[in-house]
């Protein structure tokens, strides 16, 4: 016998009715997705996915602070190198000066002229070492600070950096007097300049190697990021097709239930 002839329970209605629950249900996760941009909101919809997505997540803002360090740690390279480059300009000033004291047809008075103006010079490179600092700690002075600067996401990925003294003791030219031995002044200051030009050097590959690990690290968290996008972010296409499905599925569902409660009314046929 046909439900129709029951009553007691609209079978028909009742299926209907879930259909419709079940429609409504799954546009309510479509239009969320639309809504947050994101295909998974909860763990409950991709537990898998939502772990690996947090887990892609985590990796990226470690990379984006080591990115950030990186720069950091340039910046403190440049102003060091800023103070090698100072030094070593003084130090031009100076091996010009002593080979000026060590031509013979100059006077003692002009001697010792030359000699005051190196031993100013002197003091001024004192004073640049000791002022290159970067956070109050000392780059270039008589006891540089040594610093090992977080370069990855992980516990190891490090670069320690520890400069060379650029102060007259460290170049050995504190004891320079052009007055007593011009000539050996200017063997005195080629020997520092060459030290501080094996230092600026060694700057300069240390900020190749920063270079390399920021390009890196870029390409990373650009490739990090696109995983995690491709598992957790939605695709609006598909997100509003499927909209567009289950808005159409609603209409039938709701019109078939309509019609389903409608239908025990033919039993009221039979008492006519």
């Amino acid at each position: 016998m046909s439900d129709l002839m029951r009553i007691g329970a609209n079978i028909e209605a009742l299926k209907s009715f879930n259909s419709l629950m079940q429609v409504n249900d799954k546009m309510s996760i479509h239009q969320l997705r639309l809504a947050t941009g994101k295909r998974i909101n909860s763990a409950g919809e991709d537990p898998a996915g939502y772990a690996l997505a947090r887990s892609l997540e985590s990796r990226k803002k470690g990379l984006s602070v080591a990115l950030d360090n990186v720069s950091n740690a340039k910046n403190v390279l440049n102003v060091a190198e800023g103070g090698y480059q100072n030094i070593m300009d003084i130090l031009q000033t100076c091996k010009e000066k002593a080979t000026q004291a060590a031509d013979g047809s100059l006077s003692s008075t002009q001697v010792s002229a030359l000699n005051s103006q190196v031993q100013a010079l002197i003091t001024e490179i004192d004073d640049i070492a000791s002022g290159t600092t970067f956070n109050g700690y000392s780059l270039i002075g008589a006891t540089p600070h040594g610093f090992t600067f977080h370069t990855g996401e992980g516990a190891s990925d490090t670069l320690a950096v520890t400069l060379d003294a650029a102060d007259s003791a460290s170049l050995a030219i504190s004891s320079v007097n052009l007055t007593s031995n011009a000539a050996g002044a200017i063997t005195t200051f080629d020997t520092a300049i060459d030290n501080l030009s094996g230092s600026v050097q060694e700057v300069g590959q240390f900020k190749a190697r920063l270079d390399t690990k920021e390009s890196n690290l870029s390409v990373a968290i650009t490739n990090t990021e696109a995983v995690r996008s491709k598992i957790e972010d939605a695709d609006f296409a598909q997100e509003q097709m499927e909209v567009m499905k289950l808005m159409i599925l609603q209409q039938t569902a709701l019109s078939s239930f309509v019609q389903s409660n409608s239908d025990p009314q033919i039993v009221l046929s039979l008492f006519r």
